[in-house]
């Protein structure tokens, strides 16, 4: 066994799995969850492979995020998706401009790479998003 396998798993568990990897198993898990649920219902429905430590340490860290919410039950937590895949990935977006110093620059390059249909649908977006704020 390795320092990154755990008891239960079989060779196709061996391979480590990336941050955001789990951080998408673990939302969308979430997402069809039938209301908020525990570290080990989670745990559970990712194939009982991670560790349970390893389960709420990426449930802390996507509320952290505020991807994930969660509410007191006993003595544990249950946790609850706060956004949809969308609203993960505008999320995840955001920070990424919010870490760079010229967001200028970031969001020129990020528009003129758009497909034309991308750039259209923005157009749109934005023209909503000011319509809204007139009224």
């Amino acid at each position: 066994m390795t320092e990154h396998e755990g008891p239960d798993e079989g060779p196709d568990e061996r391979r480590r799995r990336g941050q955001g990897e789990l951080e998408s198993q673990v939302l969308a898990v979430l997402r069809e969850a039938p209301g908020p649920v525990n570290a080990g219902w989670v745990r559970e429905r990712l194939g009982g492979t991670l560790a349970y430590t390893t389960v709420l340490t990426i449930l802390t860290r996507l509320q952290a995020k505020n991807a994930v919410t969660r509410e007191r039950s006993g003595r544990s937590f249950e946790w609850r998706a706060a956004s949809d895949g969308a609203g993960l990935a505008a999320l995840r977006m955001r920070r990424v401009l919010d870490a760079e110093s010229d967001r200028e620059a970031v969001l020129a390059r990020f528009v003129t790479a758009l497909s034309y249909d991308d750039e259209r649908l923005l157009r749109d977006l934005l023209h909503a998003t000011e319509d809204e704020a007139e009224d």
